[in-house]
């Protein structure tokens, strides 16, 4: 027989093999190979391990037990011992398969240790923030909405055009700076109009460097350093905002703030975004405040009625915003007038019916590398609807930063 091995061999070679992957014993490849006298190389034993226990040695085994045995007796031993083959690799697969799931839970818990411990550290250290005077609510039949998306908070470039002239640049002080002027702007309003409430929505995408790992070369701090960054200015200027006015405050998740671990595609991890920490660093450190209320809907959307108009806000990663009017429409079972998003970082509007719109609000980031490499600019800009009770959205103001 080939090898050297005969059929009563060849079964000690296999029970060896076996007991060397199980553990059971230590011997070498070459040690088997001295043992048996088998006329191979020493490699050959161990690649023929990989495949079920034999590869050329089970055929040179079965070909010998057809010449010396019964032909259905050799098959039905053969076919007893490729069952046992089966049901230990099926073991083998089994235990390799938990201590894969167990090492990835250990990563993860880590990492969300980790994120947690920081962030809590950060607000520990904060000073208390001051509480405005209470505003007296009052009864009236237009609603003010401020809405604003795509800070991309912590990147930094500076675009030019053919002739050197700065097209835009953008870093976390422009951030700071265009924010502020958009207060500066709605607070003007609010005391022109005498507005006592003005309900506040963040379309997603307040960072930048989630996506993908190229993008965090853009960056200016880490993806946890500039989430707290970006959630205690955040924090601090919805404060200033209910010194003003009465707040409700919405938000959304956006695609560049969702954590894409080990290059997954996108929605593979749709539960963990950063934005859900900029949420609970809102809601712990505004708790106090009685001119500020945070909404939250379960399904991570934005979704509102103002004087009788119902209003739902996404990140806005679609194609038909009219279609998908419609299509959450029927999945929520409810009316929805207006379906309001950010993500393509310039305004559009579309009426599809009476009282009834679909609305692009532009971006905090303005004109970026993504947007020249498909031609599109645009304004730095939020945006804030005006809405009458039976008659929709009546006034749109356009909030242009420098």
């Amino acid at each position: 027989m080939k090898y050297g091995l005969t059929p009563d061999m060849y079964e000690q070679v296999c029970k060896d093999i076996s007991n060397k992957i199980e553990g059971i014993n230590d011997l070498d490849w070459s040690e088997i190979k001295e043992k048996y006298n088998i006329q191979c190389a020493a490699d050959t034993i161990r690649k023929s391990s990989t495949t079920i226990f034999g590869g050329q040695f089970r055929t040179e085994y079965l070909k010998s037990k057809l010449v010396s045995e019964n032909k259905n007796k050799v098959f039905s031993k053969a076919d007893d011992l490729e069952n046992k083959i089966q049901e230990l690799r099926k073991e083998r697969i089994k235990l390799q398969t938990e201590k894969i799931e167990y090492n990835k839970w250990l990563r993860e818990t880590a990492r969300d240790e980790l994120i947690t411990e920081k962030i809590c550290e950060t607000i520990n250290n904060l000073s208390p923030m001051r509480v405005p005077n209470y505003i007296e609510p009052k009864h009236n039949d237009k609603a003010y909405c401020l809405i604003w998306g795509d800070e991309h908070f912590g990147v930094t470039f500076e675009l030019r055009d053919l002739l050197g002239n700065i097209i835009n640049s953008y870093n976390p002080e422009i951030f700071e700076n265009r924010m502020w002027d958009l207060l500066n702007q709605v607070i003007e309003i609010i005391q022109r109009d005498n507005i006592d409430t003005l309900n506040v929505y963040s379309l997603g995408d307040f960072s930048d460097g989630c996506l993908r790992v190229s993008q965090l070369m853009k960056l200016k701090y880490g993806v946890v350093d500039g989430t707290i960054q970006y959630s205690n200015f955040i924090t601090n200027w919805l404060n200033k905002l209910t010194e003003y006015v009465r707040v409700r405050y919405q938000m959304t998740n956006g695609n560049h703030t969702e954590l894409r671990m080990l290059n997954q595609e996108k929605g593979t991890f749709t539960e963990d975004n950063m934005g859900k920490i900029v949420k609970e660093f809102i809601k712990i450190r505004l708790e106090n405040n009685p001119n500020f209320t945070l909404i939250e809907n379960p399904t991570g959307y934005i979704y509102d009625t103002l004087v009788g108009n119902t209003i739902m806000g996404i990140h806005g990663e679609i194609k038909n915003m009219e279609r998908a009017l419609k299509d959450f429409s029927k999945i929520h079972n409810v009316s929805i007038q207006y379906l309001i998003a950010g993500h393509l970082h310039h305004s559009k509007s579309e009426e599809i019916g009476v009282n009834s719109e679909v609305i692009n609000i532009p971006s905090i980031v303005g004109v970026d590398t993504y947007s020249l490499s498909l031609n599109k600019t645009s304004n730095a800009s939020g945006k804030l609807l005006v809405f009458e009770e039976g008659k929709g959205k009546i006034c749109e103001y356009s909030l242009k930063l420098n």
